[in-house]
């Protein structure tokens, strides 16, 4: 790459801070907001991935039978793959045919715009990201690929184990959803040598490429996790957190030097759950019989040092999959291994507000935030509405959805005041505006 790019993609990275990226005491974030009023919900877990939506003028609680489902379409293909979606469209992903498609609907009735081939490959587990005229997406076999928004032509593609000697930690395939920061796409190959890439959004040139150290712990394996990147300034440095195989890193958002490894929290299956980030505190948990914990991040004359404030054993906490919620000082999750028994636990205490509790479904539930509410959507179809208080746990509603076509696992969406719910090649669309 030429100096002149270089410094330019430098320049846009670092001015935009990105404690401005984050809501105010656990409210959703500017970028929500701006998303809200669109009707928009641009990737994995929100425009800062923290599982917040901006959306108001929902159902505060649901009649027996649940919303009404306002339409549903099929033939998206297999694959756990969640949707975004942005100025009228929905974009997600399947495997159709022996290959994976990058798909796009229509928000009126789900009508099919374009289908772009993005290989062959098992089915996806990675939710696209939008960004303006471009869609993100990465195959199970770690095939990255840039697509134009308007016709789902191919404008760039790079493969995670041949141009980075990418791997993942465990035989589920790839699974994050790529962020896009300023000019530039940030992602996990899971290579020794590029543990994380940054990518010239427009091209797919490597801009950096992060290393892992020699000895980054003994929990764990080599590899990317099945986790997605979060955008965090921490102790003064714009930095990039992920979970991989082995443990919680931070990543310079600049130079792409690795700046700091938590390693306890790693188990040798599947490390799954985006961690939380607030200040210079991070919230990570694992299942498989881990636990949870929360560290600091500090930096002392230049080097960042780990300090560990709490560990949590995997009988008090461990969230398995469907991923953490901060709202205010309290954190929302479903605890058990396979289980997403519904709990709130103070974060910088580690102590419980209230739980676990039962639950209304079975299974891991994947989890959001919109309007004052927790909505849990259980791996066996179930979906209940909590109120987001930290004072007990109050269910609000509950039904099964109209389709149950396996694991339930795709992530909820809320945009436009309507309720997406990907099940395999069926997605479901419930009306939830009061």
């Amino acid at each position: 790459m030429n100096r002149l790019l270089l410094s330019l993609t430098l320049v846009s990275m670092l001015s935009l801070p990105a404690t401005a990226l984050r809501g105010v005491d656990g409210e959703p974030s500017p970028a929500a907001q701006k998303e809200a009023i669109k009707g928009n919900w641009t990737g994995w877990r929100g425009p800062t991935r923290d599982g917040l939506s901006a959306e108001s003028g929902l159902q505060s609680s649901w009649a027996d039978g649940g919303p009404q489902l306002a339409w549903k379409v099929s033939g998206l293909g297999s694959g756990f793959s969640s949707v975004a979606v942005a100025d009228g469209r929905i974009y997600t992903m399947g495997k159709k045919g022996g290959s994976t498609k990058m798909i796009a609907l229509s928000t009126i009735q789900g009508s099919v715009i374009w289908e772009a081939d993005m290989g062959a490959g098992a089915n996806p587990n990675c939710t696209p990201t939008v960004d303006g005229d471009r869609i993100y997406g990465l195959t199970h076999s770690g095939e990255l690929v840039c697509v134009s928004a308007k016709d789902g032509k191919i404008l760039w593609q790079r493969n995670f184990p041949t141009d980075f000697k990418g791997r993942m930690e465990s035989g589920w395939g790839y699974s994050e959803s790529p962020v896009i920061d300023g000019d530039n796409l940030i992602c996990t190959p899971g290579g020794n040598s590029a543990v994380m890439v940054a990518l010239n959004k427009v091209t797919g040139e490597l801009i950096w490429s992060a290393e892992m150290p020699a000895t980054a712990g003994d929990r764990g394996q080599d590899g990317a996790g099945y986790s997605s990147i979060v955008i965090s300034e921490i102790a003064g440095r714009k930095q990039y957190v992920q979970l991989t195989g082995r443990g919680v890193l931070g990543v310079d958002a600049a130079s792409g030097k690795l700046l700091w490894l938590y390693n306890r929290i790693a188990n040798s299956t599947a490390n799954i759950p985006t961690p939380i980030v607030k200040d210079d505190y991070i919230f990570c948990s694992t299942g498989y019989g881990t636990g949870a914990a929360l560290i600091q991040i500090h930096d002392r004359n230049g080097q960042f040092q780990v300090e560990e404030k709490y560990f949590l054993e995997a009988k008090k906490l461990q969230n398995h999959h469907g991923g953490m919620l901060l709202i205010g000082d309290y954190i929302y999750c479903g605890h058990g291994h396979n289980q997403g028994f519904p709990v709130c636990l103070n974060m910088m205490t580690g102590e419980y507000a209230w739980g676990p509790e039962r639950g209304v479904g079975s299974g891991s539930a994947a989890i959001l935030y919109a309007d004052g509410h927790l909505y849990f959507r259980y791996q066996s179809g179930d979906m209940a509405l909590i109120e987001a208080t930290p004072t007990g746990y109050k269910l609000k509603g509950k039904f099964r959805t109209d389709e149950v076509n396996g694991q339930s696992w795709p992530h909820p969406v809320i945009a436009g005041k309507k309720l997406y719910l990907r099940d395999q090649g069926t997605l479901m669309v419930y009306d939830i505006a009061k």
